[in-house]
């Protein structure tokens, strides 16, 4: 698919989307996800990113292309990088757009690592790598990034789990090509996504070596299936504002004997760079959750300010406290994000975040998001889990309920607000960001192993080994 002078347009990826991909949602197929009157709000908050004007820069070598593309190589790059994450989200009423910034994490890592496998090995990765990245870039196209495996029993490696298809794998080998079968799991808007990349989740030993593969392949490629949440925050709140305009789609995302041709495969049982691969993955993802996430915390400081304001106590102490307390929470990931670009590590002259202060703000923002909805929980009150549904209020009998639900301002002021604080504090969506801001972009537990390890000790210890000479 060649576009015209790079400029692709909302209709021109919503058109793509109805390729004959296999997606099924709530155990039916579904044939056109554009026009399903769920999943296709998903098609159309990614379809936001073509609607954002400043979002193209000029590359000497591929003309006009998407910001998202533009390969670090200084701090300034890093730093554009953040504020473009942060704009575009909130661009997106809050929600992260993760259309083109996940596949160009996914891609930087692997042009790092592709130069490194190839000097070593003397294979060709890095020049698949760049005709890909080409490819994409000038065709303007959507990625999601493949990473977590489904890991079936926790304890044992790949290679010696009872069912061999629990990591992805090499299942046969072509003279055109490979043959993968396996799962990956919570795959990001894979279902409306033009591409797919896939990378090790892990480190591999050689006798994974079987499962040390990444390679990209279009969505309605033979044999990928894939089978999306429940999109419970709109199908399990009727009175979800928020939702009903941005969210993300996850999917199971199976592998039934998915043939990749050579020239799309960008590690191939070089086990010894699954692990690099996967932590150089997670850096930039970890930097791009940064700065999505302290764009995020404004729609948790802004529904604190209205709805302080609608109960009539934006002037009491403890809201003070709550409110301070998701200002520092919201600052410390965006000025680790910041530091992070300042303060880069250069691999094969590419930027690559800082790794320490990138896992830092990580990590805090792992374990500390339940207290930013506390904080809100603790604004509002207990009425945003114990008010009367949407539809009682448009009975009939709305006219009574409303009147009972008034604060510092009348009845219907006060429900609009609330609405939108149950949304984020007390219904299905907050049992979807809790989830993912422990887990997304990396658990708490992979943080930490990432900062206890990379963390250079020096200077510490030598402080120490002063004080007792």
């Amino acid at each position: 698919m060649q576009l015209d002078n790079n400029m692709r347009s909302k209709e021109d990826y919503l058109k793509a989307l109805k390729d004959g991909r296999k997606v099924y949602y709530r155990g039916k197929f579904v044939e056109d996800i554009t026009s399903h009157p769920i999943l296709r709000i998903a098609a159309l908050h990614a379809a936001k990113l073509y609607d954002y004007q400043d979002r193209f820069y000029e590359d000497h070598k591929l003309g006009k292309i998407s910001k998202f593309f533009k390969v670090p190589t200084s701090s300034q790059d890093l730093l554009d990088r953040h504020k473009l994450i942060y704009d575009l989200t909130l661009y997106c009423n809050g929600i992260f757009n993760i259309s083109q910034a996940i596949g160009s994490d996914a891609l930087f890592a692997l042009m790092i690592t592709s130069k490194q496998v190839d000097k070593k090995y003397g294979t060709d990765y890095h020049k698949r790598v760049e005709k890909y990245f080409e490819e994409v870039a000038k065709q303007d196209l959507t990625l999601a990034t493949a990473q977590t495996d489904v890991k079936g029993d926790r304890s044992k490696r790949p290679s010696e789990q009872v069912d061999p298809d629990m990591y992805v794998r090499i299942a046969d080998v072509r003279s055109d090509g490979i043959i993968v079968k396996g799962a990956k799991a919570h795959t990001t808007q894979s279902a409306v996504s033009d591409e797919i990349i896939v990378i090790p989740t892990r480190a591999m030993r050689e006798n994974d070596k079987d499962y040390a593969i990444a390679f990209a392949i279009p969505t309605n490629t033979q044999g990928l299936k894939m089978y999306t949440r429940p999109i419970d925050e709109i199908e399990g709140n009727t009175s979800a504002i928020l939702s009903k305009k941005d969210y993300e789609l996850e999917t199971l995302t199976v592998f039934d004997n998915v043939f990749i041709p050579w020239d799309r495969v960008f590690l191939f049982k070089e086990y010894d760079y699954a692990g690099t691969l996967a932590m150089l993955f997670a850096t930039y993802h970890r930097f791009t959750a940064l700065s999505y996430r302290a764009a995020t915390m404004n729609l948790f400081l802004g529904s604190s300010r209205l709805i302080s304001k609608l109960n009539g106590i934006e002037n009491e102490k403890h809201v003070r406290d709550d409110i301070v307390d998701i200002i520092l929470y919201k600052e410390i990931l965006r000025s680790t994000a910041i530091a992070a670009a300042i303060n880069p590590v250069f691999l094969e002259e590419i930027a690559l975040p800082n790794p320490i202060f990138t896992n830092v703000g990580k990590l805090y923002s792992n374990m500390h998001f339940h207290d930013v909805v506390k904080d809100l929980i603790d604004i509002a009150g207990g009425i945003i889990a114990t008010m009367p549904s949407e539809e009682d209020l448009k009975s009939e009998e709305g006219s009574i309920i409303i009147k009972y639900l008034r604060g510092a301002v009348s009845g219907e002021e006060r429900v609009k607000g609330l609405k939108l604080v149950k949304e984020l504090a007390a219904s299905p969506i907050t049992g979807y960001l809790l989830t993912g801001m422990i887990h997304a972009e990396g658990s708490i537990e992979a943080s930490k192993i990432e900062l206890f390890r990379s963390y250079n000790y020096n200077e510490a210890e030598n402080l120490i080994k002063k004080i007792l000479e």
